[in-house]
């Protein structure tokens, strides 16, 4: 049974989508392709949202990517964030093409002239804004104050842009604060935490290729949100975006935020293996990706005389040897047959699955 307790956010609504007021945490990313690309920017959201992503983000460099969103916007059936750098203009266009929220730094807007212009559309059409702190993008008075970057710095940063449009009577506002530097991201979000109230975007910038960048978001994520901070989250991943959802869904589920879809255990492999276990247990991660709705344990294992034993606590396994394998339920085999028949047999009772 999961025994986090999450922090009380105010609600707020993205699209369809409500974060906050103790809601699902939302998993989030985005994409990479060209936002001017509607047709390449709409396949890659289609896949994501097949993937498990509930909200999805596009820069929006251009001002024909802005208006590339109007048509993106009817063509996915997820909330739709612009990410915002610089231009006020973008932000006004992207909300006026349909963005759900837009992401903006406040401090590289421009002028307060500018931001109240962007918050007064956002105001008008009811669209949150994400307020974007990067610990990249620290001010240089920050840096002096605190005597380096420093999380302190980044959360003083954030609050400080946060006031700029809690002045301008706006507060339908997501604060997100992030740094490549996974413990200065953790104590950030500490701190931030006891001093709002607002919902959380939770990640850790830049954090590398699918490999690195993973172990070090589930790190970094795994602190934050075991301590019941966070309301949406991205593992920000050098590849292909759909990889970012793998991840953060592994994370939900490891954690026992999120008990939906099937949890894989396999072993490590070792002398007494005589099958492909590498490739097996590959084989069963693509197969159980089309399960999202079973909750279930089922584990792989490489030993015949040890597998069933090691499988005790799963709900269901397989495990091979010498060109034979076994089904396995509840730690009790109850099938033998040709290892070549194991991912048919265990697609067989997913698809027959009862809880």
């Amino acid at each position: 049974m999961n025994t986090i307790q999450r922090k009380n956010t105010r609600v707020i609504n993205i699209g369809n989508v409500a974060i906050g007021g103790g809601n699902p945490i939302a998993i989030q990313s985005m994409t990479n392709t060209k936002t001017e690309d509607v047709k390449a920017t709409v396949n890659q959201i289609a896949r994501l949202e097949d993937a498990g992503c509930e909200i999805i983000r596009c820069a929006v460099p251009t001002m024909e990517a802005a208006e590339a969103l109007s048509e993106i916007k009817k063509q996915i059936r997820i909330p739709l964030v612009a990410d915002i750098h610089f231009d006020y203009r973008l932000a006004i266009a992207a909300m006026e093409n349909g963005a759900d929220k837009i992401r903006i730094n406040p401090g590289n807007i421009g002028s307060l002239d500018r931001i109240k212009a962007v918050v007064d559309v956002a105001k008008q059409r009811g669209i949150p804004i994400r307020v974007g702190v990067n610990s990249g993008s620290l001010e240089k008075n920050l840096i002096e104050k605190y005597g380096g970057v420093t999380a302190e710095g980044i959360v003083e940063s954030a609050l400080d842009k946060v006031r700029i449009i809690e002045e301008m009577d706006y507060n339908n506002l997501v604060i997100s604060i992030k740094s490549s530097n996974v413990m200065m991201c953790v104590k950030a979000h500490e701190l931030i935490a006891k001093k709002t109230d607002y919902p959380l975007h939770v990640g850790i910038t830049e954090s590398g290729t699918v490999l690195t960048g993973s172990i070090k978001s589930a790190v970094g994520l795994g602190l934050i949100l075991s301590q019941g901070i966070g309301d949406t989250i991205r593992v920000s991943l050098t590849g292909d975006p759909v990889e970012e959802i793998k991840a953060a869904k592994t994370i939900l589920k490891t954690l026992e935020i999120r008990k939906s879809g099937i949890e894989i255990v396999s072993c490590p492999t070792c002398g007494r293996t005589s099958i492909d276990l590498i490739g097996l247990a590959q084989k069963v991660e693509k197969l159980v990706s089309d399960y999202d709705n079973l909750n279930l344990k089922l584990a792989v294992m490489g030993c015949v005389v040890n597998g069933p034993g090691e499988a005790r606590e799963a709900d269901l396994g397989i495990a091979g040897g010498n060109g034979e394998g076994v089904l396995i339920k509840k730690g009790e085999v109850i099938k033998k047959m040709p290892e070549s028949e194991l991912l048919g047999a265990l697609k067989y009772e997913l698809d027959n699955w009862k809880e």
